[in-house]
């Protein structure tokens, strides 16, 4: 996501320094134009708006929380893009520190996969201060094709983890589905074609069908983070004492594929299906 994001913001004419902890895919973006930090400190010391995405809660805690981390060398008055997929309650500490040292953060979760990323047609989701938000708006607009504000600091994350229910959920529905065809003998290309012809299949899922038909589970979003939300998303309900019955059978399912499976795409629980329908 992250090296998608800084083509898509040099391609729109800023300035972009990038850092990683693996220099050489900080490297790769120097033909595009960027130039690589060596350190946190560095990024932080010379960026007046800082974006990241990252895997997990503890790469965001690290980041900006850490002894050398942004917060401990970010200019004050500089903003942050927090775009990682995490806690709601992670977003709003950090956030909270970052006000502490002068820092304005947003919490700002993208829905889409790499290939939106890369054509500018991801959905972004927002937290934080309101006014904040309506300034970036040129900067949205050159990484994504539509952009909400939901409210307060953990907003975004948590509409996030909403919108990735409904994702991961509607996979698992059409893993099943499919199982269920091919068992009472349809074909397995032709019942494909046809579900991405329906209404019923959501648009996020349409472009996993063709793929699924050539079984290309490459990946575009890993089942690795699949799993990683849906543990997330879980975790919200269980603190707020809801049970969410669907999602808890899709990520038993996304959990047996994740054992064989884990980088390959979350379109895979299709392949994990059939090969139940086999046993």
């Amino acid at each position: 996501m992250g090296s998608r994001i800084v083509r898509r913001l040099l391609s729109g004419g800023y300035k972009v320094a990038v850092y990683d902890l693996s220099r050489e895919k900080a490297e790769a973006l120097v033909i595009d134009g960027a130039t690589v930090s060596n350190s946190l400190a560095d990024l932080a010391s010379t960026a007046e708006i800082i974006l990241s995405c990252l895997t997990n809660d503890e790469a965001v805690r690290r980041v900006y929380l850490g002894a050398d981390g942004l917060l401990s060398h970010a200019i004050s008055g500089t903003v942050v893009l927090e775009m990682s997929t995490i806690r709601p309650r992670t977003s709003r500490e950090v956030a909270r520190e970052a006000a502490d040292r002068g820092v304005r953060l947003l919490d700002v979760a993208i829905s889409g996969s790499t290939p939106a990323v890369e054509q500018g047609t991801v959905t972004l989701l927002g937290g934080g201060d309101s006014n904040i938000f309506a300034a970036l708006e040129p900067i949205f607009k050159t990484i994504a094709k539509q952009y909400f504000h939901l409210g307060a600091s953990g907003s975004g994350t948590a509409a996030k983890l909403v919108v990735n229910a409904l994702l991961g959920i509607g996979m698992q529905a059409i893993a099943e589905a499919c199982a269920l065809g091919e068992k009472e003998g349809l074909d397995r290309d032709q019942l494909l074609t046809v579900l991405g012809k329906t209404a019923v299949v959501a648009p996020a899922h349409v472009g996993k069908l063709p793929r699924a038909m050539r079984n290309d589970y490459s990946p575009q979003f890993p089942l690795r983070l699949m799993n990683k939300d849906f543990r997330l998303i879980l975790e919200a309900a269980s603190q707020s004492d809801l049970t969410l019955p669907a999602t808890e059978a899709a990520f038993q399912v996304n959990s047996d594929a994740f054992i064989f499976w884990p980088d390959l795409d979350f379109s895979v629980v299709i392949q994990e299906m059939e090969s139940r329908t086999q046993k």
